[in-house]
């Protein structure tokens, strides 16, 4: 069976020649007799594995010495919970940017644990903008600033990083972490969960500044303490084994392309290539400010939605799966990650080209 072109906003495609290396080794890595999944965690097998996959992330990174590199579960929701947990210590409040409904999901879970002060909001103008940094009217006395840099479901993102000073900067990166190039030492805590840019669904990955270790109350459990999982190289119970084995896969393809400037640049292209025939066309539009447009996320829609159901049927029977845009904004979405070839991108610009041409 052809394997076809998947536009899902996660899990997303990955490379095809890691799921052909993973094929390979699935039955006896390395002359071990044993799969990944069937290694015992704290085994020199998989140990080596971890460690390798840790060196490569840093290198692609170039993550300071200064930084712990963090492999756990519960995907980045459970970082919602955990970022307040571990970085209030003794004050009350953090600001947090409101560019869409992960950051509204990010908000809401940290009420649990602090008053959030909502320093800038886009929901008025239907999160179609990052807002200037001129515009936010931030605390005091935040713990940290929490932002979405890039929000998946309205195609919304930041091409800068905030300034917050010596205010820590937190950054749900999970749809555009190892996207291209990004100053780690400008953040305090960086998480993504793995399942668009970095592997399959399982793994999260935390990148945090080692003085913001240890400020989790001992009301905080263990599972929920960033000190305990660094203390323990991210062993303290087992974790996601095969899926850290898999990232560790998809880090040597990257650095095979040649780093994340490399991808930057076939990611800058897919998504210029998209957006450029989308604001020629008068069938399809994009909602975003030009300034605000995602790489990774590139929701459309067509002039008349009653063709939206067409439009999916034929997509797929051209092998263009799961291009069905979010429930909450309807139309349809193209998530263009790292390992969405540029083929991909060609034949969707064909297929719309096509279908524009048949019922425009």
């Amino acid at each position: 069976m052809a394997r076809v072109f998947n536009f899902s906003a996660g899990p997303a495609m990955l490379p095809e020649s890691v799921l052909q290396q993973a094929r390979e080794e699935m039955l006896d890595w390395r002359g071990t007799g044993m799969s990944v999944m069937e290694m015992s965690h704290r085994g020199k097998e998989f140990m080596s594995i971890a460690e390798e996959a840790e060196a490569d992330l840093r290198e692609l990174m170039a993550i300071p010495d200064d930084y712990a590199v963090l492999f756990l579960q519960g995907g980045a929701t459970s970082q919602f919970a955990m970022v307040p947990m571990n970085l209030l210590r003794d004050r009350r409040t953090a600001d947090y940017i409101n560019t869409g409904q992960w950051s509204k999901k990010a908000i809401a879970e940290a009420r649990r644990f602090c008053e959030v002060n909502v320093a800038a909001d886009t929901a008025d103008g239907g999160f179609t903008r990052v807002p200037l940094q001129a515009e936010w009217q931030r605390s005091a006395d935040a713990a940290y600033l929490h932002y979405t840099p890039n929000e998946t479901i309205g195609g919304v993102e930041f091409q800068w990083i905030p300034d917050t000073g010596d205010v820590p900067l937190v950054a749900d990166m999970s749809s555009t972490i190892l996207s291209r190039p990004v100053d780690v030492s400008r953040y305090g805590v960086i998480y993504a969960g793995a399942q668009k840019n970095i592997g399959p669904a399982g793994l999260t990955l935390v990148i945090l500044r080692k003085d913001l270790l240890g400020g989790a109350g001992e009301e905080v459990p263990a599972m929920f303490n960033y000190a305990v999982h660094a203390e323990a190289g991210s062993m303290y119970n087992t974790p996601p084994t095969y899926a850290w084995y898999l990232a560790g896969l998809v880090f040597k393809w990257l650095k095979d392309l040649g780093g994340l400037s490399a991808m930057a640049d076939i990611n800058g292209r897919k998504a210029a290539k998209l957006y450029d025939f989308i604001d020629a066309s008068a069938f399809y539009s994009n909602p975003v400010e030009v300034a605000s447009r995602s790489w990774m996320n590139v929701p459309f829609t067509l002039a008349d939605d009653a063709l939206d159901k067409r439009f999916l049927e034929e997509a797929a029977a051209a092998g263009l799966h799961t291009l069905k845009g979010h429930r909450s904004v309807g139309g349809m979405r193209a998530s263009i990650y790292n390992a969405m070839p540029e083929a991909g991108v060609d034949a969707l610009i064909d297929f719309m080209r096509e279908f524009q041409r048949a019922h425009g």
